[in-house]
């Protein structure tokens, strides 16, 4: 097996997958019998994983480095060839869903497929193939945007990934002067950044109304595949954030302003969670990854083998460098059956959060490698995110490997970071309803409209005197908003749901474990709910879920001496 560095890439040829697609498609069409049509979904799934196989590789070695001109004319062509190649499989699903064997085909490659397929058969239309295109450019543009940023700051050439220490500082000045450095770069370019969004607002809306829905929020719930809840049930749990985790988030946030002993918690002040300073891993990469062995190993032999493998095949580019895109991924390589990490470590917390975070998306889809059908490899995005928030909870027992005496600190700020982001989670969803429910909405009024929702959810955020900030352009920095339309929602969602395994856990960590590994292994095969009742968990939406599962965190914090942690 080759390590990825050494994986060959070469361009699909749009012709030939289209010829072999079709004479697949159209033996499936014919078939008379299961095994016939067996047969020609299995050529289809082959097909297919050798596309997005390309196409992966191409995204990682552009996201590494942006500036690679070889790999961003590639991803040029995969940002036209995608909505052609989504043609393709909506030819697919036409025909599969249709088909005259379709209880029998049920039986073997499962009912959710079926609910997915026509999920998807909503989205698209040959009509669209170039608004999609544009669609494709614009998040890539965005994309290049906010990679290419060099800003002088304490004599060095930053990035925007490379100011977390300095936003982390235990000298107010320094975090106060990092924070304007940093968004003075985004203030720049901030009519650009509401140019590309307001691009794709109209785009995406000109999209969804040619397929006939009222609205790209319609649309936007069946590209994401949500075949078991819609608008109202998310609007009811948004309102148990508002009722049952604003209170305590404001509360937490009070107590980290009086901990770090300022008159006013200002933006610049909100990553800095204790006066003797955050607690930060005390190596970089090669020692974090050290400590991941160890801690993969004795966790579980299915962990243990699993990041072997994937040092073993160097599927993980870690560090913050000049050109790499920001945020973090874990995306997969099918026929390499190949999870890939992509990450950029600046010596904070997050460097671990990272470890364990996309390590547990890396470890489901390593668990589900089985299934050959491309929608099972992951599941919805929501579910996803149950492996990711529950895995940071699992480690927990490791945590003194990277964080020695502050181990404690760490884990107060994890589990109030947790509590805390449920609003600010909700907060971008809702602001999505808005703007796509409003699509005239001017680039100042779709600002106006994130300062209103940011006063009603994150009360306790001032920014002083940045009137950029002020003006409601926080929004400008969430990637999710310009690449992955209404994909935000869901990581709450699964915090709730990973809020409960940390119960279970404490209580019975042998039953959360396997009941963990199980739903890891189920990958894509089921929906988000069904999922979440096969793991023994309680749904989000119902009435009540949240309070209770915030319950034993907030137990946790309110015991827990922060003032006594500060002097660690």
């Amino acid at each position: 097996m080759l390590p990825f560095s050494e994986l060959t890439y070469v361009r699909p040829d749009l012709n030939v997958l289209e010829t072999t697609m079709q004479n697949a498609i159209s033996r499936l069409k014919e078939a008379t019998q299961v095994e016939q049509a067996n047969a020609a979904i299995t050529e289809i799934n082959t097909l297919r994983n050798q596309f997005e196989t390309a196409s992966q590789i191409v995204e990682i070695r552009h996201t590494i480095d942006t500036r690679d001109t070889f790999y961003e004319t590639e991803q040029g062509f995969f940002d036209e060839a995608g909505p052609v190649y989504q043609g393709y499989v909506s030819s697919y699903y036409h025909v599969l869903t249709a088909h005259a064997l379709r209880e029998q085909l049920e039986t073997t490659w499962g009912k959710q497929l079926f609910l997915l397929a026509e999920a998807s058969l909503k989205t698209f239309s040959e009509a669209i193939i170039p608004k999609l295109q544009e669609e494709n450019r614009l998040s890539s543009e965005y994309t290049k945007l906010m990679s290419s940023a060099e800003i002088e700051f304490d004599g060095k050439t930053l990035n925007l990934s490379q100011f977390g220490p300095y936003l982390q500082s235990p000298d107010r000045a320094v975090r106060k002067a990092a924070s304007e450095a940093r968004y003075g770069y985004l203030k720049e370019h901030g009519e650009a950044i509401d140019t590309i969004y307001d691009k794709l607002v109209h785009v995406r809306t000109e999209i969804a109304t040619t397929l006939g829905f009222p609205s790209f929020v319609e649309l936007g719930y069946a590209r994401m595949l949500r075949v078991d809840y819609n608008q109202s049930m998310v609007e009811d749990y948004r309102q148990q954030i508002l009722d049952t985790i604003v209170p305590i988030a404001t509360s937490l946030k009070e107590r980290q302003q009086r901990r770090i002993g300022v008159d006013s918690l200002y933006y610049y002040d909100e990553g800095f969670a204790f006066k003797s300073g955050n607690a930060t891993p005390q190596g970089e990469e090669a020692f974090i990854i050290e400590g991941g062995k160890k801690m993969y190993r004795e966790m579980s032999p299915e962990t243990n083998e699993f990041f072997d493998y994937m040092i073993e095949r160097g599927a993980l580019d870690l560090t913050a460098k000049p050109g790499k895109a920001g945020g973090g991924y874990c995306t997969y390589i099918a026929d390499e059956k190949l999870p890939f990490i992509f990450s950029n470590f600046n010596g904070t917390s997050g460097d671990i959060d990272v470890l364990t975070h996309e390590v547990g998306h890396a470890f489901q889809v390593y668990e589900s490698r089985h299934f050959t059908t491309p929608e099972y490899g992951l599941p919805t995005y929501e579910a996803c995110e149950i492996h990711s928030m529950s895995m940071e909870y699992f480690a927990y027992p490791w945590m003194e490997e990277f964080f020695g005496e502050e181990t404690s600190k760490y884990k107060f700020s994890h589990l109030a970071g947790g509590v805390t982001f449920l609003p600010y989670g909700v907060a971008v969803d809702e602001f999505q309803h808005v703007i796509y429910s409003k699509p005239e909405l001017t680039p100042a009024e779709r600002r106006q409209a994130w300062r209103t929702i940011e006063k009603k959810y994150l009360p306790h955020r001032n920014y002083e005197e940045n009137d950029y900030l002020d003006s409601g352009a926080w929004w400008h920095q969430q990637g999710h908003v310009f690449g992955s339309p209404f994909y935000y929602i869901d990581y709450t969602l699964a915090q709730v749901c990973a809020f409960q395994f940390y119960a279970w856990m404490e209580q019975d960590r042998e039953a959360a474990w396997k009941s963990y590994l199980a739903l890891c292994k189920a990958g894509g095969s089921e929906s988000f709910l069904a999922l979440v009742e096969r793991a023994g968990l309680k749904s989000p939406f119902a009435d009540g879920t949240v309070d209770e599962a915030v319950a034993p965190i907030k137990a946790y914090l309110e015991q827990a001496d922060d003032l006594a942690l500060d002097r660690v």
